[in-house]
């Protein structure tokens, strides 16, 4: 039987008559009917382009050469997609092939309501009336399991939650029964549990519609529990690929070893984590290196916090008064001692970034006390709580948002020096700065540099150099590598374990990902509808957990039982 869609001698080149070198360089390979092929590799592998390229969405200065060929309704006669004129794409395009792009949020227009953009679709491609395609669209938003379709239905893109987006993305892209669905990425940033449950639904619907899938991701984790076959891109090119279980159990090419390696929740606690050069640079007797504990003083209380409450209103009155709240964070209590990690997991919306701002004083709790080394936070007055945000410091979760993008890297942190009063001058400032830089493993000529020149895992690393460059006693990573890609974030990782231990500092790890948590703290914390659900060492929460919740959260980790080479 012919593959449903074959990608032969593809490369995209950008650049006058394509002189530079290609972002996609000839690669070929097939999507065979109801299967799900999944294109695996970092942030520019080349795997979106390839996504793209089958779409003809590529930008205008892209040359592309190659075929795609498409066996549209299994008829034998092949469509030959590169070749064809945009209104003759335009039938096929959202129609036959369908896609799910990587940020639902950028991707639906925030103007129109959510059941109006997947009418839109259906009226365009399948010619139904307004009444048809509404109805069809609460069948669409019933079968992906969105809570109160016919409420949903009228909802705007920014009252609903990501993992809600993200399933209006797969109606939309379902709405014209597709033979071929192009998925970008579409749990990246996602909670564990909302992830699983898209995965769960796009393989349901994969089987009930005989659909072919090409999953596009950076997890090899999340591969192992969906794909049927696996590519693995590396700069363009298709490295490996073959069976999804034989590549993932016995990787040839070091790119894949890596991928795998990469992965806390394929290593052992207090091991330092693989990067990609100790494979690609073939170090043959490769070891994990043991950290050393960061020396914890049980004996010294940094933080304690005591029936905090963090409180909004849901609903308010003719006279601004509010009629019931949300309790964000409902009666949290918990102490940390000096050197300790603990980290703070739970679903987006469960409350741990407000408890983490509410620490740092950036939302205004509603009761409840803060004590950072025996000094009440709620008592000081403006000027003390200014003086004291110099040993209370965060790492975002997004970097470039925390960057300040018309100044240079050097200038944001130099600006921190400076309004705490920190070296005599600025040249004694700027070398304070290039040392900092030197610890995140950038070099001084990035000192003049500007945010958008550098990479997503760089951006955060500077935003470390940012936060440690005061030597804070307390430090808050909000999400710090929930984005990033998975050799990234063990770089990312490696780093802050090793600034652990060299600074000594306190801190609370924020993260959806219970495998990451466990890699890097001493304690773990579950937090669940504002309130701590359970607690404990991170070796007794993650591999005996007690609360139902800290289960399902455990449980719904991709690709956990991935056994590595």
């Amino acid at each position: 039987m012919d593959p449903l869609l074959q990608i032969k001698n593809l490369s995209v080149h950008f650049g006058s008559n394509g002189a530079n070198s290609p972002a996609v360089n000839n690669i070929s390979f097939n999507i065979p009917a109801g299967k799900t092929i999944a294109v695996v590799g970092e942030s520019g592998s080349g795997k979106s382009l390839t996504a793209l390229s089958i779409l003809k969405l590529l930008p205008r200065e892209a040359i592309c050469s190659g075929a795609i060929l498409f066996n549209q309704n299994g008829s034998g006669q092949l469509t030959k997609l590169h070749s064809l004129l945009p209104k003759e794409m335009y039938t096929i395009r959202g129609n036959s092939i369908a896609m799910i792009f990587q940020e639902p949020m950028t991707s639906l227009n925030p103007v129109l309501t959510c059941g109006f953009q997947v009418m839109e679709s259906l009226i365009k491609h399948k010619k139904l009336n307004r009444k048809q395609a509404r109805d069809k669209t609460l069948e669409l938003f019933r079968q992906v399991e969105l809570p109160a379709p016919e409420a949903m239905i009228n909802r705007y893109p920014h009252e609903i939650s990501g993992g809600q987006k993200q399933r209006v993305m797969i109606a939309m892209a379902m709405s014209c029964n597709p033979e071929l669905l192009i998925a970008d990425e579409p749990t990246t940033a996602l909670d564990v549990r909302v992830q699983k449950n898209i995965l769960l639904l796009l393989k349901k619907l994969q089987q009930e519609n005989n659909l072919s899938v090409l999953l596009i991701t950076h997890d090899l984790g999340l591969v192992a529990d969906v794909a049927d076959e696996v590519i693995v891109m590396y700069k363009g090119e298709i490295v490996e690929q073959g069976v999804c279980t034989s590549v993932l159990t016995s990787p040839s090419h070091p790119y894949t070893k890596a991928l795998l390696a990469c992965r806390p929740a394929a290593n052992q606690k207090g091991k330092r984590l693989a990067v990609l050069k100790d494979f690609l640079e073939e170090k043959k007797n490769y070891s994990y290196t043991d950290y050393h504990d960061a020396v914890i003083a049980k004996n010294k209380l940094v933080l304690s916090v005591k029936n905090l409450d963090v409180h909004f209103p849901a609903d308010k009155n003719f006279f601004g008064k509010p009629r019931s709240v949300i309790k964000a964070v409902n009666n949290v209590s918990f102490d940390i001692m000096q050197g300790e990690t603990v980290g703070l997991v739970g679903e987006s919306g469960c409350g741990k970034t407000t408890l983490g701002r509410s620490i740092l004083q950036l939302i205004e709790p509603t009761a409840g006390q803060i004590i950072l080394d025996g000094r009440d936070i709620f008592s000081m007055t403006e000027d003390q709580l200014r003086k004291e945000r110099k040993e209370l410091q965060v790492v975002f979760q997004d970097p470039y948002g925390s960057l300040n993008p018309r100044i240079t890297v050097g200038a944001a942190i130099l600006e921190v020096l400076k309004v705490h009063g920190l070296h005599e001058n600025d040249k004694r400032r700027k070398d304070a700065v290039i040392k900092m830089l030197e610890k995140v493993e950038l070099p001084a000529d990035h000192y003049k540099r500007y945010p958008h020149q550098f990479s997503g895992g760089q951006r955060q690393r500077i935003c470390i150099a940012r936060a440690l460059s005061l030597n804070p006693s307390f430090l808050i990573f909000d999400e710090s590598v929930s984005a990033l890609d998975v050799s990234v974030q063990a770089t990312v990782l490696n780093l802050i374990n090793e600034l652990k231990k060299e600074f000594n500092f306190t801190s609370i790890f924020i993260s959806h990902d219970l495998s990451v948590v466990h890699y890097i703290s001493d304690r773990i914390m579950v937090m669940n509808k504002g309130k701590i659900v359970e607690s404990g060492t991170a070796e007794e929460v993650y591999r005996n957990p007690t609360d139902e919740y800290t289960k399902q959260l455990i449980e719904s980790i991709p690709g956990r039982n991935l056994k590595t080479t």
